[in-house]
This record gives C-alpha cells, structure tokens and sequence, in this order.
C-alpha cells in the first residue's frame, strides 16, 4: 500500500459553508432560515464576457441548481441535496493532459511531490506521536497503481487493489520502466493538490470548487441520476469512460478503454465539457468534510460556497483531504457508482494516483 495509508495526519476544526456573504445570511436569518424567498436572489455573473474565450476553456453560465443527491444511488457524504448559486466562470474543455503539464514542467523546472525526497522530518509532524521511521529503503519518491489482483477479492479492503509504486510519477505513470510517450493527449495523472495548484497558478487560472465543477458536470439538468439523463448506458451507448465487469480483477472493456482514455473520446456534454464524468478523478478546491452538504443546506440560497475552512475524515481524521469530483476508470456499479455529478471523495493532499487528474478554471474578469 502507498505510504500515506500508514499515516494519519492533523485533526480539522470548524466547517465555513459559503462566502462572507452567505455567512451573514446564515446568521441573521438563523431563527427562520426559510424567510427568505429564492426569487429574491440573484446570480452575481451569468452573461458570457464580450470577447474570445481563453484557449481551450467554455463559459458556463452561472444560475442556481440543486447540489448534492439524495437518490437511492447516492452516498451519505453527497445529502442532503439543496439549493447553490454560482456565479458564471470559464472552464478548461478537458482534463489537463500530459503535454499541457510537460510544457509547464519544462518552463518552470517543477518537480511534482511524487518526484520529491520524502522527508522524514516534515511527514512525522503528520503522523500520531511515537510512529516509528520506516526502513530508508521505503522513503522513496512514489505514487499509487492500480494494480488488480487475477481472482475475486472482498470489496472492502482497497490494499488489495492499489499498490505504492516507487518511481511512479506523471511521467512514469506505472514505474520506472514505463512512459507516457505517445500519450499527449492523454490527461495527466500522478499529480498532488499542490502540483494542480502550482500549474493552475502558472497558467494563470485556479482550480474549481466543488459547486463549480459539479454545477458544470450537470451541463445545465438537474434531477437526473446521471449527467446526461436517468440511464446509465442509454440505448446501450457508453457516454463515460468507466469500469465493466468484475471489479477489481476482471475489466472487460465494453467503452474501448481498460484506463484513461484520450480526451475528446466520449462525447461532450451540453456546456462542451469533455469527460467531466468518468476518465479521471479531478481535484477541487475544496477542503473535505463529510458534513459540508448538511451544513450548507441550512443557508436559504448558499451563494459561491468554497467549502469547509479546513478538512476532516473520521475515517482518516489527521489526514488533510481535498473534494475530489467526476470519478474515473475504475468507477463500478459493483463498487462506487461515482460517474455522477453529485458523487464526491475525499483525498489526502498529498496523495498522486493513478486515477488522478485535473481541470482549471478562470473568472469571468
């Protein structure tokens, strides 16, 4: 198992739902928090800015629209569903790809956290008090594979489907003797929070909120089991790049792909977002808590929400964990039906995977 699922890092504290804004809100409408009528709000920007679009980005018109599920299908961390308003923004077509990230590796000389030394020093500060320094030998740069056992394995236990991999990096994306030569136009994986956010500030842009990107993933429905309507295979056409068969040892492939797939192979959705469901795992800007949706939903309209103010897992609760949004690959009706827009996962900051990808965003201004 990777690394990182040894450790346990620093316990969060209080959960901030929305902007200053939504905050007073909250505060002064506390002793009736429905007075407020929904007609009364408005979208802060919604109309597309005069001019081109940035390259390679869409503009998603901002509106107001049901955020969360709680459809049978749904997990508890994606309820109670209730009403967000965003403002509108430009967003990346599609997941950042190999080539993207290597033109801004090769301008800037970063190094992503899964290159880096692992400094003993700094992880222990994350770890509980008295855990002993692993052998040297294993204090290697490294990221997780997915790598599948031949036979059925129990569900519950992911250690037997995902593996520490030293030398696995964006470059390498299964080890040393691997490579992502003629694979440009594949979406980055590998990559950290810090990495994504290293990129997104060079490139002039930010990463989403989990509002934004799942807002974009709707494509402009709501209500819908899936992005693009209530069946997940309509008329027997695969519109996502997800897992069939017997996970996770048995993948048979029906879209075409085993793992990641270029860009641009499954079709778009209403706002020409490519993959935005399914392919990758995307990282948001959001600190993760499993109650962020329960507590956000007690704001009339939450307007713009960035989330909690630091994250928490009981599962995991030292570790800081991001949002992540959009499920990937590996994403099984057996296992987690993450290819929905409402699905969301908690991920250590720290964590590369092979599964692992982002997109950017940019404001209106």
């Amino acid at each position: 198992m990777k690394l990182s699922a040894l450790f346990v890092f620093l316990i969060s504290l209080f959960l901030s739902s929305c902007q200053t804004e939504s905050k007073k809100q909250s505060e002064t409408s506390a002793s009736s928090p429905t007075e407020k009528a929904v007609s009364e709000t408005s979208v802060l920007t919604s109309a597309k800015p005069a001019g081109e679009a940035p390259e390679g980005m869409v503009w998603i018109p901002g509106g107001q629209f049901i955020m969360g599920s709680d459809h049978e299908t749904a997990t508890e961390v994606e309820g109670p569903a209730y009403t967000v308003e965003v403002s509108g923004f430009w967003m990346d077509t599609h997941e950042v790809t190999n080539a993207e990230f290597r033109e801004f590796a090769e301008a800037t000389g970063y190094v992503t956290v899964a290159e880096r030394p692992i400094n003993w020093e700094e992880m222990k500060k994350q770890l509980p008090p008295g855990t002993p320094k692993p052998p040297d030998e294993v204090l290697q740069p490294g990221s997780l594979i997915f790598d599948p056992p031949n036979h059925a394995v129990p569900l519950h236990d992911y250690s037997q489907w995902w593996s520490w991999k030293i030398g696995a990096n964006w470059r390498q994306p299964k080890g040393p003797d691997s490579s992502i030569k003629g694979k440009d136009n594949f979406p980055v994986t590998h990559i950290a929070y810090e990495d994504a956010q290293a990129y997104a500030d060079w490139a002039g842009k930010r990463l989403p909120t989990e509002a934004e990107y799942e807002f974009a993933a709707q494509g402009g429905t709501t209500g819908q089991a899936f992005a693009w309507g209530d069946e997940l295979t309509p008329s027997g056409k695969y519109l996502a790049n997800f897992f069939q068969g017997d996970f996770p040892h048995k993948n048979v492939s029906i879209d075409g792909f085993a793992s990641a797939s270029p860009f641009k192979s499954f079709p778009p959705n209403k706002y020409g977002l490519y993959d935005i469901i399914g392919n990758v795992w995307e990282w948001s800007s959001d600190w993760y808590r499993p109650d962020t949706h329960s507590q956000q939903s007690k704001i009339t309209i939450c307007r713009n929400p960035t989330g909690p103010e630091q994250s928490y897992d009981p599962q995991e609760p030292f570790t800081p964990k991001r949002v992540i949004k959009g499920g990937s690959y590996l994403c099984s009706d057996q296992y987690c039906s993450n290819y929905r827009p409402s699905a969301r996962m908690a991920t250590a900051v720290d964590s590369g995977q092979e599964h692992l990808g982002f997109r950017c965003v940019k404001d209106a201004g």
